[in-house]
């Protein structure tokens, strides 16, 4: 005689289809996006307590709205390159080959406010579910962190020079840039010549030996195929310029925004740690480092504060929907 399906269903568990069961992915995604929420206001408001509420209701009050326009259409800008270099990165060199659509809800999925771990976490566990192996799935992802930072850094330490050199901004803002960034160049391609006989962290230190095959990956998607690895640049470059022109439009919204340098550095210094990186696509981290960077740049504070929470309205709540509406094809597509 056959078991009834409740049979089949462990101690403390609801039966599959349950209505129990079915709240708990709505549950899942609700609950990171209120968390996300109470973070960023709660930040904003002690930002705008410490600028000043009258300051910040007077900007307020004078208004640019047609910079709102060109805002939006440069987000979109942003993920349609972040969509090239992630399709690049992760197909390139015997990767994954997934449908087109596929990629564009992976991207805009991993931009999620509901991801918990942050955007790198869920591109592993979905190029997994996709069919990769978890070391390669890792790699892939780690390679695509570094060439944020490949093309994000080298600019921003440009920018610096150019500043120092200017002396149109503050030391401690311009010199870890101009200094940092040509050592950690120097280190990682020291690394990567060692990378082959460097086996006792291979064997010992697993992050290392992956970070590392990563950053080893993104010479040899360009040796794979120059096409594509010129695409993955290209569309890196154009996301973060995309990014960096969308906080621009809102400084201008608000009537201030520094020189171009200086706002590349205000940028980087306040993105250190990009918004896929951080869990909750960088709510309460992003609204509160950006304006004090913006700030050391000689923006005030009140509208470094507004034009931030414009541009974070753009970069991480908008995209809400078409991250929920990835997420769903993605499930739907196992």
């Amino acid at each position: 005689m056959g078991r009834t399906p409740v049979e089949h269903v462990g101690r403390g568990e609801e039966p599959a289809g349950s209505p129990r069961q079915q709240s708990r992915p709505l549950v899942q995604i609700a609950l990171p996006i209120v968390i996300g929420f109470a973070l960023a206001l709660a930040a904003s408001i002690s930002i705008a307590w410490v600028a000043g509420f009258a300051q910040v209701g007077h900007r307020l009050a004078d208004l640019n709205w047609i910079w709102l326009l060109p805002a939006v259409a440069a987000e979109a800008l942003a993920y349609a390159g972040y969509t090239f270099a992630y399709r690049e990165v992760v197909r390139a060199d015997g990767g994954l080959e997934l449908p087109r659509l596929d990629w564009v809800a992976l991207v805009s999925s991993g931009f999620g406010l509901f991801v918990m771990r942050g955007g790198f976490a869920h591109d592993v566990k979905k190029l997994q579910e996709a069919g990769s192996d978890a070391r390669e799935a890792r790699v892939r992802v780690l390679a695509l962190g570094a060439l944020e930072y490949v093309l994000l850094a080298p600019a921003a330490c440009a920018c610096s020079i150019y500043l120092i050199a200017h002396g149109r901004l503050h030391g401690a803002l311009t010199w870890p840039w101009a200094i940092g960034v040509p050592a950690g160049f120097l280190a990682a391609f020291f690394a990567l010549y060692l990378h082959p006989r460097l086996t006792i962290i291979r064997s010992r230190g697993q992050f290392v030996a992956e970070a590392l095959d990563g950053l080893a990956l993104l010479p040899r998607i360009a040796i794979d195929s120059l096409n594509r690895g010129l695409a993955a640049i290209l569309g890196m470059a154009v996301y973060w310029f995309s990014e960096i022109f969308m906080l621009w439009a809102t400084l201008k919204v608000f009537g201030d925004s520094p020189s171009l340098p200086a706002l590349v550095i205000g940028f980087a210094t306040g993105y250190a740690l990009t918004r896929r990186t951080l869990p909750l696509a960088g709510a309460g981290a992003a609204d509160a480092f950006l304006p004090f960077s913006l700030n050391w740049t000689g923006v005030a504070l009140a509208p470094a504060l507004l034009a931030v929470f414009a541009y974070r309205v753009f970069n991480a709540w908008l995209p809400v929907l078409p991250a929920l509406i990835g997420l769903r094809r993605l499930r739907t597509s196992d």
